[in-house]
């Protein structure tokens, strides 16, 4: 029989495909991912599809459906179950799997739903999303074949993977939190058998997200855990997103350090074993970040951001250690290259473990600047790119000191601003950063002066975040 699908123009995004289940996203779209997926996979002479879910109330149902298109197509899948995004990423790369899908909504709200990719253990996004809609809808699918579907737990080969890597030199004591999100039961496996003292908050995975949202980047998000390291002294807090490929830290002082703050300690550590290597990071990134990689002997690189914009780069540099603000933290270096929030947390608590100091004396040693958080404009769709292509245009015929690496960065004696175009949706995102609040304050106005000109009226009544 004749096969076509097409889909709603708005789930189809840079990094994967995503909507809201019911609306934008149901069981039809997920057949018809794994048609054409498999497809693609059976195109490039594959066979083997690893798929996983998250803990979202819809998940199973979707990956039902996405297992049913896979076999359609001919594919033998791997059905690891539910837990976090980073196990699945394991379980594809420990097979040699030829494609992998992840059903997850990430740190999204509860009514959404989405499929994360990778062909051959490579990133599959951008245009590969595209092409896989265009297909979808000219109904360019493999003939009707008949799989197979084999369940699979990789939980404890997982843990025990995680667990190979640990190499602190004393005891810790600390707090996770994991959000509700999908990483819950193996979180318990991983604390049974890691040293020290652990506590772990909302540990029972639900979709609903009964205790907060589980985004990590938001302040608000991680009072629970700050109460509970403050409470019981630990030496540190640890938070995930929805599917625990993000991570957050919080200090022994209840003290929040941001993905361009503990990337520091990472890239310190990394760069013993390899000297000069380059450390990358994305461009929402701290000028602290980037000098001190410089000054403990590392290459920095900024480049754009995106997790899957990252991982290419990565692997054209063969770079041991990358991150992202957001919280994305890739290991190279004896681990795989994805973004994983465990593994991370694993190698961090070695770090923290090894440190003559505390987790908050570390971060009171840092340079101190001022910055605002990350700042969202509303921006239409179609002018969302036009608008930093006007400003980068309009700074560079000014003399301006600018990078266009991804958007538009732009140094003055003041500090740095950015303004870029969010891959995701119909916004503009910005930040800057000074070593004095006068200086934040002229670096806001000439953001302001510049959105001003391209027609739009910034709002800047978001707080500033010193650190």
């Amino acid at each position: 029989m004749s096969f076509s699908h097409q889909f709603p123009k708005s789930s189809l995004r840079e990094y994967d495909i995503r909507g809201i289940v019911g609306e934008s996203l149901g069981e039809a779209d997920a057949f018809a991912i794994g048609r054409v997926f498999g497809s693609i996979v059976a195109d490039a002479g594959g066979r083997t599809v690893v798929v996983g879910r998250d803990g979202r109330l819809s998940s199973p149902t979707l990956a039902a459906a996405l297992i049913k298109g896979l076999m359609a197509s001919g594919m033998a899948v791997t059905d690891v179950g539910q837990g976090p995004t980073p196990m699945l990423y394991f379980a594809s790369f420990d097979a040699k799997a030829d494609g992998a899908v992840m059903v997850t909504g990430s740190h999204n709200p509860p009514n959404y739903n989405g499929f994360k990719m990778m062909l051959k253990n490579k990133p599959f996004f951008g245009q590969d999303i595209q092409r896989l809609g265009a297909r979808a809808a000219a109904g360019q699918v493999v003939e009707q074949a008949q799989g197979s579907v084999a369940q699979k737990d990789v939980a404890e080969a997982y843990v025990a993977r995680l667990l190979k890597d640990w190499d602190g030199a004393r005891k810790l004591k600390v707090v996770w939190d994991n959000g509700n999100g999908a990483a819950g039961d193996v979180l318990a496996k991983l604390v049974a058998q890691l040293p020290g003292q652990h506590k772990v908050l909302n540990g029972k995975v639900d979709g609903t997200f009964p205790a907060h949202h589980p985004d990590p980047t938001v302040p608000k998000n991680l009072e629970q855990l700050i109460d509970a390291v403050k409470k019981d002294g630990a030496d540190v807090g640890v938070a995930f997103d929805g599917d625990a490929d993000r991570i957050g830290l919080v200090d022994n002082e209840g003290h929040i350090l941001f993905g361009d703050q503990f990337l520091i300690l990472m890239a310190r550590d990394v760069l013993r074993d390899h000297p000069g290597a380059t450390i990358i990071a994305d461009v929402k990134a701290s000028q602290v970040l980037f000098d001190e990689i410089a000054k403990a002997g590392g290459q920095p690189l900024m480049w754009k951001t995106g997790h899957s914009l990252i991982k290419s780069k990565m692997a054209e540099q063969g770079s041991p250690l990358a991150g992202e603000m957001s919280g994305h933290i890739f290991y190279n270096d004896k681990w795989y290259g994805f973004d994983d929030a465990l593994y991370a947390a694993v190698r961090i608590l070695g770090v923290i473990a090894r440190m003559p100091e505390t987790l908050g004396a570390f971060r009171a040693s840092l340079p101190a600047v001022v910055n605002t958080p990350e700042l969202r404009f509303d921006c239409a769709e179609d002018r969302k790119f036009a608008v930093v292509a006007e400003v980068a245009e309009r700074l560079k015929a000014a003399g301006e000191k600018v990078s266009d690496t991804d958007g538009v960065r732009v140094n003055t004696e003041d500090g740095w601003w950015l303004l870029r175009a969010s891959n995701t949706q119909a916004v503009l995102v910005a930040r800057a950063e000074s070593n004095s609040e006068a200086g934040l304050s002229r670096l806001k106005a000439a953001l302001a002066s510049q959105l001003a000109a391209s027609g739009l009226a910034p709002d800047f009544s978001a707080s500033n975040a010193g650190h």
